[in-house]
C-alpha cells in the first residue's frame, strides 16, 4: 500500500485532523468525543505557552484511495527537552489503522522531524503542553475516558512496542467513592491529630477571591511538584489562569487548601468530571453546545468529580495534612443531597511511589493504567526508565 503523508496547514486538513477519530471510534460505546476547542488549543500559539520555547508540527496519513487512516503531532520544548540524558522531544494525538506500515510512517516522521530540530529521543504519546491532558496511551481499563483523557484501541500498544518504543513509566487513575470508608486508621489518626490543632485549618476555594487562592496554589506547587524533572514552576499569572480556566464548572466545594499558622501548605483541587456532559456534545461547543452543556449542568449530570493535583509541602507531607483535607471534604460531602458520589484521580505515574501508596491508603483502587513509551534515537544506547522520586532508577 502507498502511504502519503501531508502536513496539516489549512482548514481542510484540521478537519481531517479532528474528525478521523471520530470516524474511528464510531462504534465503540465508551469513546466520548473531546472538544474540537479543547484540541486545537494546543496548536495554537496564541493560547498555547509552549511555543514560546519550541515548536510543533502534525500531520495526517492518507492511503492510495485518498482516504485518512492516520494522524500525529511532533513537538518539543527546550526547557523540558533538556531535562532528560538526552534531548527528548515528543509525539501525540496519534491515531492509525492496525497497519504496521501506517503507524510506522507516522512514527518514521515524527523521529525525522525531531532529529532535525536537535533532539535524540521522542516519549508518546503526550502533549505538547502540561502532563495533565493528552497523556500516555491507554493499555488497560478501557471504560469511559475523563475530560482531556486520552482513549485509544486497545492494538496501539502492539504498533508501539513493535517500532521500538519502550515503555518509560507507567500511569495509574485511581477511583473511590466519597467518604472516610476504607481509609487506612494511621491516615485518619494524622488527621484526627491535626484537625485537633488550632495551628491547621482546611478551607474550600472562594470564587470571589481567586486572586489568594492562585497565588496560595502557586506557593505549594512550586515546592511540591517544582522540583520534580521535566515540570517547571509556575508563575502566579499561569495559576490564575488554570484557576480561571475552571470557572465555567468550578463547584467551590471540591477545591481545598490547608494552611498552618495561615501559610498555604497543601491543596486538592476537584472538578465535575464533564465528559459526563460533553459525550452529549458531539465535540462542538457552539450555541447548541452550550444550552446542551448548561441543561446538563442545571440537570447535575455529573455524578463524579475529578482529582486533578494534588500536593502538599514536603515538610509537612506524612502529618496527616493529605487525610485532612480528604476528611474536610467529606465532612460537606456526607450530608443528604451532596450531588457527586464518587471520585477519580488525575493519573499517578509509578516512578511516584509514595503517592501511589498515600492513594492506597486513602482507599483508591487503581482502575486504568496508560503508559508512556520513550524511543530513543540511538538504538546502541542504553534505556532507562523514569527515575523514582525516592531516587532509586
Amino acid at each position: 500500500m502507498q502511504y502519503k503523508i501531508l502536513e496539516v496547514k489549512d482548514k481542510k486538513g484540521i478537519d481531517e485532523f479532528l474528525m478521523l477519530p471520530v470516524r474511528f471510534y464510531r462504534n465503540e460505546p465508551n469513546y466520548i468525543r473531546p472538544l474540537n476547542e479543547d484540541v486545537e488549543k494546543v496548536f495554537n500559539p496564541k493560547i498555547n505557552k509552549s511555543f514560546r520555547n519550541g515548536e510543533c508540527i502534525r500531520w495526517i496519513l492518507k492511503d492510495g484511495d485518498d482516504e485518512t487512516v492516520g494522524r500525529v503531532a511532533a513537538f518539543y520544548d527546550k526547557k523540558i527537552a533538556g531535562n532528560n540524558e538526552q534531548p527528548t522531544g515528543g509525539m501525540g494525538f496519534f491515531e492509525c489503522i492496525n497497519n504496521k506500515e501506517a503507524a510506522f510512517r507516522l512514527f518514521d516522521a515524527c523521529r525525522e522531524w525531531l532529529t532535525d530540530k536537535g533532539m535524540e529521543a521522542m516519549d508518546g504519546p503526550v502533549n505538547f503542553g502540561d502532563r495533565d491532558r493528552w497523556w500516555g496511551l491507554l493499555v488497560d481499563g478501557f471504560s469511559e475516558p475523563n475530560y482531556c483523557v486520552p482513549w485509544n484501541f486497545k492494538y496501539y500498544k502492539d504498533l508501539f512496542e513493535d517500532y521500538g518504543f519502550q515503555n518509560y513509566f507507567n500511569q495509574y487513575t485511581f477511583r473511590r467513592h466519597i467518604g472516610v470508608d476504607g481509609i487506612h486508621p494511621a491516615i485518619m489518626e494524622k488527621a484526627e491529630r491535626v484537625f485537633r490543632n488550632p495551628d491547621y485549618s482546611f478551607r474550600h476555594i472562594d470564587r470571589r477571591n481567586l486572586g489568594k487562592a492562585a497565588d496560595d496554589f502557586r506557593i505549594v506547587y512550586n515546592q511540591a511538584w517544582g522540583r520534580h524533572s521535566g515540570v517547571k514552576d509556575i508563575t502566579k499569572t499561569h495559576a490564575e489562569a488554570l484557576l480561571n480556566s475552571f470557572k465555567p464548572i468550578m463547584d467551590e466545594e471540591l477545591i481545598w487548601f490547608a494552611y498552618h499558622k495561615d501559610d498555604p501548605i497543601g491543596f486538592y483541587i476537584m472538578i465535575p468530571e464533564i465528559n459526563q456532559i460533553i459525550k452529549h456534545l458531539g465535540g462542538k461547543l457552539d450555541l447548541v453546545g452550550k444550552i446542551k452543556f448548561m441543561y446538563h449542568k442545571w440537570r447535575k449530570t455529573c455524578r463524579k468529580t475529578y482529582g486533578v493535583i494534588f500536593g502538599v509541602v514536603p515538610q509537612f507531607q506524612s502529618k496527616g495534612i493529605e487525610g485532612g483535607m480528604i476528611k474536610a471534604f467529606a465532612n460537606i460531602a456526607v450530608r443528604p443531597g451532596f450531588q457527586y458520589n464518587e471520585i477519580e484521580l488525575n493519573w499517578i505515574g509509578d516512578f511516584n511511589p509514595a503517592m501511589i501508596k498515600l492513594a492506597n491508603q486513602l482507599a483508591f483502587k487503581p482502575i486504568k493504567t496508560h503508559v508512556t513509551w520513550r524511543y530513543l534515537f540511538d538504538r546502541e544506547k542504553e534505556f532507562k526508565r523514569a527515575k523514582s522520586l525516592l531516587g532509586k532508577d
